[in-house]
């Protein structure tokens, strides 16, 4: 089982990195990583080709080892995919699912993602389900009934509870390359609204999964959003590939209320 911080601060590296620059990025990382108190947990999530050179290099340390994605079937002729039992095999934690661009580039349903999950969960890693409503579903007054529906449709039975762990990733993605950006008061209440109902879905309120902000996160606001009650971490895309932005983020986490 995947130990739970009070900030679990996740960079998500997508589709960057080669193995001269990842050794680069995560030497500084781990330099700056030392220094964070035990209740900051730091997961590294680069691309399927990094994922045992990083895992190798981060051994022994208080850094994580999470992947991007992975399939529900445990093995079979799926050209170009990556099964969960093959991410295990590698040390991987945490692996992230439902992502909004796989969602909007690979059709990603939440029953698949659902399933991925279930999958995930079987090899003993820590889904990082990913929700979110677009700008259409926000204006519409629908957003809080998008992610009810996501929630119902892609995360399974104990999720977080009876099982290995489990974490939501709430990002905006009408505040994606908009220029428009979710102040304080929209991420207090939207997790509020996405722990009640993971609650309702759950059947419970003990153990919920953690809840993470992912919106464009920078060191500057860190603090402010990991001091949100119902926030415990967050996802970071461009910024995890900066050792300075993602140690002050992280920082930020350090230096907030737990």
């Amino acid at each position: 089982m995947t130990h739970t911080a009070s900030s679990l601060i996740v960079g998500n590296w997508k589709m960057n990195g080669t193995s001269a620059s990842a050794a680069t990025l995560i030497g500084e990382i781990l330099d700056g990583a030392a220094a964070l108190p035990p209740s900051v947990a730091l997961v590294i999530c680069p691309p399927f080709t990094l994922l045992d050179r990083v895992g190798r290099m981060i051994e022994g340390s208080v850094v994580r080892l999470g992947a991007q994605d992975c399939r529900a079937e445990p093995k079979g002729a799926y050209t170009g995919d990556v099964a969960a039992p093959m991410l295990a095999d590698l040390g991987v934690h945490y692996v992230i699912l439902g992502h909004s661009e796989r969602r909007r580039d690979h059709f990603e349903t939440d029953a698949q993602i659902r399933a991925k999950a279930e999958a995930a969960l079987a090899c003993g890693l820590t889904p990082i389900i990913c929700i979110g409503e677009t700008a259409e579903e926000r204006d519409a007054g629908d957003a809080f009934l998008r992610l009810s529906a996501q929630i119902a449709g892609a995360v399974p039975a104990g999720f977080g509870a009876d099982s290995a762990g489990g974490v939501i990733a709430y990002e905006p993605v009408w505040a994606i390359g908009t220029g428009r950006t979710a102040s304080r008061e929209d991420i207090e209440s939207t997790t509020a609204h996405i722990r009640q109902a993971l609650a309702a879905h759950l059947g419970t309120d003990d153990n919920l999964p953690q809840i993470l902000y992912g919106g464009s996160v920078t060191a500057r606001d860190a603090a402010s959003i990991l001091s949100i009650g119902t926030v415990n971490g967050v996802l970071v895309g461009g910024a995890s590939l900066s050792a300075d932005s993602f140690l002050g983020i992280a920082a930020g986490a350090a230096g907030s209320p737990s």
